[in-house]
């Protein structure tokens, strides 16, 4: 004769513990980084610039490690800043690009602007030209 499973209510299964041995530990947003799908062909890049205001002229750093200086593009257009960088990594057959657009706040001397990479950071100084403020309208903010 067969014996039957004996059924005890105190037995409870917590199915968050067994899904969690199942699943990755990780939040779906930083597990999934790490895997090249093609989403990732347009990264975030949260903190790949640093950009600030000192002395009269705009400060901006990128870090772009990798690139050869022939592989990186500045360009300055009605107010905006254009970078882009592109290249081919033979080895791996992969190429990887770099594109981000920066509008400044106040007038810029665009004669003036300079850009140096080294170690694999970019670093722009665009000079705010004289007397220039910043432009827009206040926004009033409600409670």
């Amino acid at each position: 004769m067969t014996e039957r499973y004996k059924y005890e209510p105190q037995t409870i299964i917590d199915w968050n513990e067994v899904f969690s041995m199942a699943l990755p530990q990780r939040t779906p947003s930083s597990w999934i980084q790490d895997v090249e799908f093609p989403s990732r062909l347009f990264g975030r890049g949260d903190d790949d610039y640093e950009l600030y205001e000192e002395d009269d002229e705009f400060v901006l750093t990128v870090e772009l490690p990798g690139y050869d200086t022939d592989d990186i593009s500045v360009t300055w257009e009605d107010g905006v800043l254009n970078i882009g960088a592109e290249r081919t990594d033979e080895s791996r057959g992969r190429r990887k690009s770099y594109h981000r657009r920066f509008r400044f706040p106040k007038h810029v001397d665009d004669e003036a602007i300079t850009a140096e990479y080294t170690n694999g950071v970019l670093e722009l100084s665009l000079p705010v030209e004289e007397g220039a403020t910043a432009s827009g309208q206040e926004i009033a903010i409600r409670a």
